[in-house]
């Protein structure tokens, strides 16, 4: 059964605030093989004109993909969360997150269409700082495959 179009526009309420530590900055970097000094080091985080360490581009996806959680699990969309896989995932950012702030995550349904009997949603994940500071827009591709890709 496709998804119901009805939720295109709707939007979720905001996470609970996530605080953004160096320590989660750096084991992010390291999982993800990044040695920027930029995200360890609070001086050379100063030499770009940061007031403290900042996190790499995709540490997002660490709040962003549990506000879609929100989303995915609403029974009423009638996905089916054993079919999805991660189509696309992307970022468009006023400034990086950093060590220090406090964040929250605005889902909004944009899109939903089916294609080849595929449903196909796109999550929008605003992050913005509780004092409302916008950081970094996060634009989630989710696919459900059809019930015939089983095979």
């Amino acid at each position: 059964m496709p998804l119901d179009t009805g939720f295109i526009g709707r939007v979720y309420p905001a996470t609970q605030p996530y605080v953004v530590s160096r320590a989660k900055i750096a084991e992010f970097a390291d999982a993800a093989g990044d040695d920027s000094p930029a995200y360890r080091d609070v001086e050379a985080a100063a030499a770009l004109g940061y007031p403290d360490v900042i996190a790499p581009p995709t540490f997002a996806t660490i709040v962003t993909l549990e506000a879609a959680y929100a989303v995915v699990h609403d029974p009423a969309l009638g996905l089916d969360w054993t079919r999805v896989v991660h189509g696309d995932q992307r970022f468009v950012y006023d400034r990086p997150l950093r060590a220090g702030d406090e964040i929250t995550v605005v889902v909004t349904v944009e899109s939903i269409r089916s294609m080849a009997g595929n449903d196909m949603i796109v999550l929008r994940g605003d992050v913005a700082t509780v004092q409302g500071e916008h950081a970094v827009t996060s634009y989630t591709l989710l696919v459900a495959r059809s019930a015939e890709d089983s095979a």
